[in-house]
């Protein structure tokens, strides 16, 4: 946790109006500048879908603040006489626009009422929020590498100014928006003050509030499970991509650079068992997409070789009937997670029985019938071998 200075102090905000007190809920928004100039400057050279902007949200995504939050929560219910809810059941129930959430369980109270009892909790107990883990190096590591970073949030903005003077990180940010109750025109009209563009720039939120607010403004949406929402409800919303917290992000945001001049060899293999059943992966890579197993080709490696170590390596299962389908070439695909030119090599093969292990590349599978495989949301090259195999066999059978 880094440690406040002197240049991170951010301004305190004096509203006059009666708001929505928490990391969360608010019915004022504010914009607090950053107490420095930013350093927007672009690297020459760089293909036109590298990310450089990065809209943040805090609750849940950069604060860890869920558990102080369902504690002023069921401090409101217990004042009204309520049971209060448990963790799990808080995450299945929080919703943005929040005067949906609390509309449901303290119908026709007024909101004035509920602000004040949840506002004198959490501030009485936020001292002891802490970053999510990463949090800060993401930050740092988001700056140095060139990103402009803003924060757009629903946390109540005397919450901000207390939590990031005391985390010492306000400074990271060009501006921070907070108090906004919908996200969605908000983001649209800072892309449009900042001079952001939509296609380098990507939302990171932990709920699905959030991912709806990044597809609304065209922007890259990219979900935390850090957070607020669960996993199924995130994955239901389609983010672009899905990561654990902040900390795993520089995995798949790296410095911006040049491309380079040739393109990456990759082979990539669709899988058949027994019953002609294929396997498909879910990865963060395609932006949640399904595809196959496969990976690049190291040097002085065949492509047959490097085809039977990558599904070795992605699934833990071994090969027979290796067979070279097809070349695509993937040039910057908006669909994978950085701008680049792959040449894939494409194979289809029989998978010898056993278990499906997968590593930290992919983070689902499945076993379908090739047409109920078409039906899924497929990554394009994925979905070009598919097609091409299921021709293929449906000739060999005639």
């Amino acid at each position: 946790m880094l440690s406040a200075k002197p240049h991170n102090r951010v301004p305190t905000i004096s509203t006059g109006t009666t708001v929505m007190p928490s990391a969360r809920p608010a019915t004022t928004s504010v914009t607090i500048p950053a107490p420095t100039a930013p350093d927007p400057k672009l690297t020459t050279g760089e293909p036109s879908g590298v990310i450089k902007n990065l809209i943040l949200d805090w609750s849940g995504t950069v604060a860890d603040d869920l558990s102080a939050v369902v504690d002023a929560t069921n401090h409101v219910f217990a004042f009204y006489g309520k049971k209060g809810l448990t963790r799990d059941e808080f995450r299945r129930h929080f919703r943005l626009p929040y005067s949906d959430f609390y509309g449901e369980f303290f119908p026709g109270e007024p909101m004035d009422d509920l602000s004040r009892i949840y506002y004198e909790r959490f501030t009485a107990i936020q001292a002891d929020v802490p970053l999510i883990e990463g949090a800060a190096e993401f930050l740092a590591y988001a700056k140095e590498t060139g990103r402009r970073l803003f924060l757009l949030s629903t946390i109540h903005p005397d919450h901000y100014t207390h939590q990031a003077t005391r985390l010492g990180i306000g400074h990271y940010f060009e501006a921070a928006h907070v108090g906004i109750q919908d996200k969605r025109g908000a983001l649209g009209r800072m892309l449009v003050r900042y001079g952001l563009d939509p296609k380098r720039t990507a939302f990171i939120g932990d709920m699905v509030h959030d991912i709806e607010a990044a597809h609304d403004g065209g922007v890259k949406a990219i979900a935390v499970l850090s957070g607020f929402d669960p996993a199924d409800k995130l994955l239901a919303a389609r983010p672009d991509l899905i990561a654990g917290s902040l900390g795993e992000l520089r995995t798949f945001i790296p410095p911006p650079s040049t491309p380079t001049s040739f393109p990456v060899s990759t082979v990539g293999a669709l899988l058949y068992d027994a019953t002609d059943r294929v396997l498909m992966l879910q990865t963060h890579k395609w932006g949640n997409r399904w595809g196959v197993p496969g990976g690049k080709i190291n040097r002085g490696e065949s492509s047959e070789d490097a085809v039977r170590r990558e599904v070795r390596e992605e699934t833990g299962l071994e090969l027979d009937d290796v067979q070279f389908a097809l070349v695509q070439d993937c040039i910057d695909s908006g669909e994978y997670m950085t701008p680049a030119h792959f040449l894939l090599l494409n194979y289809v093969a029989l998978a010898r029985p056993g278990e499906v292990q997968l590593n930290d590349e992919a983070q689902r599978f499945m076993w379908v019938p090739p047409e109920e495989a078409l039906a899924m949301n497929l990554n394009s090259p994925t979905r070009v071998l598919l097609e091409w195999a299921m021709t293929k066999r449906l000739r060999s059978q005639s």
